[in-house]
């Protein structure tokens, strides 16, 4: 039997993420070397990661990090199965790792982010690569988001006490004003607007809506003379619930988004929400 101790388990654990099992039979295969088991490890798990590209990950944690002044943020969600490794260190180690390397290398898009060297001689992509073979699941790192033109506020928030966030939104604004932009922030969050005002919505997506709403209103067999005056009450109300502008300000909804924003004499110049897996 190989020469090893519980401490050298417990290493092995800490050095690679592997179940306390699978350090045993490395260390046995090893002869208690703990360097030889970390590489035996690594190699099986390797070997997994291509096993479990076809597997789902819904789940995961959105993480942001935002200058102390506020002048630049990063919004970044990074995906697992399941929330038992969503709620570990090693994987919210990971994400922070993951963010803390955009905001110092402010990658164009996310080719270049997952080519780009977090590490001497290892791309995000090896990087992520190693985490999902360390943690026994499927890891993605699919999206995030980069401001660093204006006050940059975030806003995190957790579905379940013992996890992660698993929303996040990024907004940024002309001029400080924190209290604004958390109001803001949170708006976003609850009501999950798709864009910013009527004029950043697609012509093709206005289009259809507004086809639909014709269809559906003759379905309903309304009067000819009333459908442009139905139609175009039904285009509102899809732009009111699909841009943030025009909705009812969460924490007033007596007024809406862009009166708060007047009001406080700030522009919101754009926003990222993210929620884990959709």
């Amino acid at each position: 039997m190989a020469n090893y101790t519980a401490a050298d388990v417990k290493k092995l654990r800490e050095l690679t993420g592997a179940g306390m099992m699978d350090c045993k039979k490395a260390l046995d295969e090893a002869d208690g070397n703990v360097d030889k088991a970390v590489e035996a490890l690594r190699i099986k798990g390797q070997k997994g990661v291509a096993k479990r590209e076809g597997r789902s990950a819904e789940n995961g944690a959105v993480v942001s990090l935002l200058a102390e002044d506020n002048t630049s943020g990063v919004l970044l969600e990074l995906k697992c199965e399941t929330d038992f490794v969503a709620k570990g260190d090693k994987f919210q180690a990971t994400a922070a790792a993951l963010a803390a390397h955009v905001a110092a290398t402010s990658p164009a898009d996310l080719e270049a982010l997952l080519a780009s060297e977090i590490e001497a001689g290892k791309t995000v992509q090896a990087y992520v690569d190693e985490a999902n073979a360390n943690l026994g699941e499927k890891i993605v790192l699919d999206r995030f988001a980069q401001y660093a033109d204006g006050f940059v506020f975030a806003y995190m928030h957790r579905t379940m006490p013992d996890l992660p966030p698993q929303i996040g939104v990024l907004v940024e604004l002309d001029k400080a004003d924190a209290d604004v932009a958390k109001g803001i922030a949170q708006h976003i969050a609850a009501f999950a607007p798709k864009w910013l005002s009527r004029e950043d919505v697609p012509a093709e997506v206005v289009e259809t809506e507004r086809r639909v709403a014709e269809e559906t209103t003759r379905a309903e067999g309304k009067p000819e003379a009333a459908l442009p005056k139905i139609v175009e009450g039904r285009v509102n109300g899809f732009f009111k619930d699909a841009t943030l502008l025009g909705q009812p300000y969460a924490l007033d909804n007596k007024k809406s988004v862009q009166k708060v924003l007047d009001e406080a004499g700030v522009t919101l110049k754009r926003f990222t929400r993210i929620k884990v897996g959709i």
